[in-house]
């Protein structure tokens, strides 16, 4: 009995080996057609993608808060770990009841079909690479199983336990094995495969990289010269470019050739607009720093980045539009799908920036930071602002219209909070006694910052010196000598904006339109 237990635990073993391996080739085949095809139209994408819409936005922030500006990375990993778990089912499954794991097989494969037709930014053939997928599972299941069925699964008692095998069992053991680790391999090379005919396929990135972007008309004043304190560890003033932050909802990057982007202005205006690439390059570009902040980002968080911008103020274009008198909203969308409401009066505000961006730091767009053309809308979170891939701005009402995240429970309106965060010293990082400093940055953009305090255990507030701002539309960073004494202290902070107006200490989680309260926390000194 010993033996056909050890032989039946092999057996769901190669089974389950099998359906992983059956799933990686499907899924190699399934990733690699969608990279001649469109990227849009990968698997693994179109089920990301139709989660991230799915999910209510208490798993947002949660993914958010665990990974950052990993999520994507997270959830992938995830949907892998999950379709492998599911794979070794259906080969279990198969071996022990056919064709119950081919069955299960087909259905990822349909239901990855369906889930890439709901995509707003379906294809033609965007179901394809899924039904790919699932058949190559399913055929490759079926061949494996077949193969670990031709062999004995159980020595009779009559025979001596170290009786030799025949030979026609080990044959077969063999060619299973053999099949399974070809079939490993070659999913793993149509997995790489995917990886080099997409970076080929995608053109763009050389074209981006080729691009020179015209010389503004308005070119952005110097930084002042106090405005970076130089104090390590303290965030940088301007934010760089593989530093910056990024949340958005977009799996694959979309590709988008300048030379087919378009923007359309619609909906509630006397005129209609289309803009090319060429149209928008040729016009007055202006340059200046801006402040873009995330809706999710927690009290004392990272998400939250400054930077040199290049564009064309949207109220231009809206004037030429001449939206109607009673709309008060414009709902911006991306290529693949994405809108955002941004009020009406945001954009034709004279005394607001709001630009269609085209360059950061000095350089076209980054293509995850929407190349060729987004929007930059200081003072109002990115998610009802800053629409990346942007094509398509329709005039509306707030009444008639709804966008992505207001449709998932966020406020129609985002305005930035004020807010300050301290970044020296780190939270958990262990201080010397003696002479040192507190600092961080502090923002409201396009109300600015005034004053920041500082209080240390429960002393006075004691006022930090700001550095000198860039402009209202950006961060500031602030810092203040501190005589440490030996001992656990707890540290906040607190910032004044232009307006007079004093950081809430109400604290307030990041729904439905941006987190309060003080960034505090405890710092031990030995």
């Amino acid at each position: 009995m010993a033996t056909t237990d050890r032989a039946r635990t092999r057996d769901g073993w190669f089974a389950a080996a099998g359906g992983a391996v059956a799933a990686l080739l499907g899924a190699g085949l399934g990733e690699l057609s969608a990279a001649l095809i469109a990227p849009a139209s990968s698997p693994f994408a179109a089920i990301g993608g139709a989660l991230i819409d799915a999910a209510p936005p208490w798993a947002k922030d949660t993914a958010i808060a665990w990974f950052g500006t990993a999520d994507k990375v997270a959830l992938l990993t995830g949907i892998a770990i999950v379709l492998l778990a599911v794979a070794c089912v259906a080969g279990l499954a198969e071996r022990r009841r056919p064709p119950v794991g081919v069955a299960i097989a087909v259905a990822l494969g349909i239901v990855g079909a369906a889930v890439a037709l709901t995509r707003t930014d379906a294809g033609p053939l965007s179901w394809l690479p899924s039904l790919i997928a699932g058949a190559t599972m399913a055929l490759t299941l079926r061949m494996l199983m077949r193969m670990l069925s031709a062999q004995p699964t159980v020595r009779t008692d009559a025979a001596p336990a170290d009786a030799p095998l025949d030979r026609p069992q080990e044959m077969d053991r063999r060619r299973f094995l053999a099949w399974t680790g070809g079939a490993a391999a070659i999913g793993l090379v149509a997995v790489l495969g995917a990886t080099i005919v997409s970076g080929s396929s995608r053109a763009v990135a050389a074209i981006r990289a080729a691009l020179r972007l015209p010389s503004p008309a308005v070119a952005a004043p110097p930084v002042p010269g106090g405005a970076e304190l130089n104090i390590p560890g303290l965030a940088d003033v301007v934010t760089p470019n593989d530093s910056f932050y990024r949340i958005d909802t977009a799996l694959v990057v979309p590709q988008v050739d300048p030379a087919d982007w378009s923007l359309r202005i619609r909906g509630m205006v006397q005129n209609e607009i289309t803009l090319t690439w060429d149209e928008l390059v040729a016009l007055p570009l202006e340059e200046g720093y801006a402040t873009l902040s995330c809706v999710s980002n927690e009290v004392g968080g990272t998400l939250i980045g400054n930077a040199l911008w290049l564009g064309y103020p949207i109220r231009e274009l809206l004037a030429r539009a001449r939206p109607m008198a009673d709309a008060d909203m414009v709902l911006s969308r991306s290529i693949d799908g994405f809108t955002a409401s941004t009020p009406l009066e945001a954009l034709t505000d004279p005394e607001r920036w709001s630009i269609l961006a085209v360059g950061m730091n000095g350089e076209p767009l980054p293509l995850e930071h929407g190349f060729p053309v987004r929007m930059v809308v200081p003072g109002l979170y990115g998610y009802v602002s800053a629409t990346k891939w942007v094509v398509d701005l329709e005039v509306t009402r707030f009444d008639r219209a709804t966008a992505y995240w207001t449709d998932r429970g966020w406020s129609e309106r985002g305005p930035v909070k004020l807010q300050s965060r301290i970044d020296v010293p780190r939270p958990g990082q262990g201080l010397s006694a003696g002479d040192t400093v507190i600092a961080g940055v502090a923002w409201q953009p396009h109300v600015g910052v005034s004053r920041v305090e500082v209080q240390v255990d429960d002393g006075p507030w004691e006022e930090a010196t700001l550095a000198t701002a860039i402009s209202y539309d950006t961060w500031v960073q602030w810092s203040l000598p501190w005589r440490a004494t030996t001992g656990r202290h707890v540290l906040r902070c607190r910032a004044t904006n232009a307006l007079g107006e004093t950081q809430t200490s109400d604290v307030a989680g990041v729904v439905p339109d941006g987190a309060t309260g003080w960034h505090e926390f405890p710092v031990d000194v030995f």
